[in-house]
């Protein structure tokens, strides 16, 4: 069944007005960290019960704040990639709320995007 607009707007139909169902809930972090090797990778644990991980040349950094990184508002995980001299690098935050495993999948983007010198 076709809706059709009384007046300025646009039509849809019922089936597409339908409530979905969405991932909500932070999730097993240990989705996000098991992507991880001790060969390429430090992980150090602070006194905060904070997760930082970096790759061994420096240019990868991972941050899991559990209670929110201090200084934010409710940052819960922090991904950056260094750049070089030519071409700046990157990073991206998401909350404490983000379901861990749509991190552990932009995680897993960047490292395949890396590759050994």
């Amino acid at each position: 069944m076709t809706v059709a607009p009384v007046g300025p707007g646009f039509s849809t139909t019922v089936e597409a007005l339908r409530l979905r169902e969405w991932q909500l809930g932070p999730g097993q972090p240990t989705q996000v960290m098991d992507q991880f090797s001790t060969e390429d990778f430090h992980m150090v644990v602070d006194d905060r019960a904070d997760v930082h991980v970096s790759s061994k040349d420096g240019c990868f950094y991972l941050g899991w704040f559990p209670l929110g990184r201090t200084g934010t508002d409710g940052e819960g995980w922090k991904i950056a990639v260094t750049g070089t001299a030519t071409v700046r690098g990157y990073q991206a935050s998401f909350d404490t709320e983000t379901p861990a495993d749509i991190v552990a999948a932009v995680v897993a983007r960047v490292l395949e995007t890396s590759r050994r010198l």
